[in-house]
């Protein structure tokens, strides 16, 4: 028995491979670590919230690059993470984005409105020419590049609502406008009457 020990000890500080692996027990190895299980929920809870999600290699990105994106896309109502591509395929599916989980995977996230942050990441990509765009995810089914691309040319949340505001305000400050020059006239039409009965 202390020989069987001995020579595992040996094969184990030559090769670096736990024995108990070599001899078939892989539970060790493929025990996923409490890191990468919570990692796995907050990603969850992230698609679970997201109105669309855009999967991105952000490969070539400088930090500051990666700074100023997340900033805008805050702003948009959106956000980009980074994720490890085999929590990803267990959220998604290992098929479905099986030619798109290579590289350095970032997810940008929409929540407001579902083209929030995919006009966001198209700009952003369109002027640094990173990250590199590859797929989408909406209502349930997967988004290819061109779909991504027409997504993004559509007003956003903040868009509608800022023109929608544009376009009440015209006729209504015309109308406060008439109100207050009825109000005032009808004002100078009766200090007028006081003055002429006066005489």
């Amino acid at each position: 028995m202390f020989c069987i020990l001995a020579l595992a000890g040996i094969f184990y500080s030559k090769t670096g491979v736990h024995p108990y692996v070599i001899a078939g027990n892989t539970k060790r190895s493929t025990m996923p670590s409490a890191k990468n299980v919570a990692q796995l929920q907050v990603v969850e809870e992230k698609v679970k919230k997201a109105k669309s999600v855009v999967f991105t290699n952000y490969e070539g990105l400088t930090v500051a690059q990666q700074t100023k994106l997340r900033a805008e896309l805050k702003a948009s109502g959106g956000e980009f993470l980074v994720a490890k591509n085999t929590l990803i395929s267990r959220v998604f599916g290992k098929d479905e984005l099986k030619k798109t989980l290579q590289g350095q995977t970032g997810v940008v996230f929409s929540y407001d409105d579902e083209v929030g942050g995919i006009k966001k990441v198209v700009e952003f990509a369109k002027k640094a020419e990173k990250p590199e765009i590859k797929v989408g995810f909406m209502g349930g089914k997967f988004l290819s590049l061109d779909e991504i691309k027409e997504l993004a040319k559509l007003p956003s949340k903040l868009e509608l609502i800022a023109t929608l505001i544009s376009r009440l305000q015209g006729p209504a400050y015309g109308l406060v406008n008439v109100l207050n020059a009825n109000a005032r006239n009808l004002v100078y039409a009766l200090k007028a009457l006081e003055k002429k009965k006066a005489q």
